[in-house]
């Protein structure tokens, strides 16, 4: 399983709006319907990736220790599913199912959004403020699949925590690091 790191998109990064089906409900979301008050976080996620299910339980714990408290989440797919078929909208609800997603799960067909936001590896974590700016843009935490680390989503969390108390979010934000995203053709520069 080969690693891949996020790639760094400038904190102050203005959110950029989208519009795309949910893979459970097959209801469209854009960023109106997704957001929240204080903030929300976008992850970039995929149903086979070794990375994304040694996290995905913590994912929807802070999902659902956040919401409440003002933070807006979704997931999105945006895998080439003729490549890896196990990422096709009809294995997404099935995943999001299984593991009691609470946000969306939304498949990004032609890839635009995962490249408007440079995303690069799954799972990756955009933490945007309630002014829609880019706070966070890095790991859920330290551990990976077999390294020992603690599955807590801490790097996150102190993130959502900061924003909350209107304290600088610590640094340095370490990116995430996962299996890349699976292109249909090699993104533009």
């Amino acid at each position: 399983m080969a690693e891949t790191a996020s790639n760094i998109l400038p904190l102050g990064t203005q959110i950029i709006d989208f519009e795309l089906p949910d893979a459970v409900t097959a209801n469209l979301y854009s960023l109106v319907d997704v957001e929240g008050e204080r903030g929300t976080v976008i992850m970039f996620l995929c149903n086979h990736c070794p990375y994304v299910k040694h996290v995905v339980d913590e994912i929807v714990r802070v999902a659902n220790d956040y919401r409440v408290l003002g933070f807006g989440f979704v997931a999105i797919n945006s895998n080439d599913v003729d490549q890896y078929p196990e990422d096709h909208p009809d294995l997404m609800w099935q995943f999001a199912r299984k593991h009691n997603f609470t946000f969306p799960y939304l498949y990004d067909r032609t890839q635009e959004v995962a490249r408007n936001y440079k995303a690069e590896c799954t799972p990756d974590f955009y933490l945007f403020d309630g002014e829609q700016k880019l706070a966070y843009h890095g790991q859920l935490d330290s551990s990976r699949p077999g390294n020992g680390h603690s599955l807590n989503g801490r790097e996150l969390r102190e993130a959502l925590d900061a924003l909350l108390g209107s304290r600088p979010i610590p640094g340095p934000q370490k990116p995430s690091v996962g299996c890349s995203i699976k292109w249909k053709y090699a993104p533009k520069e």
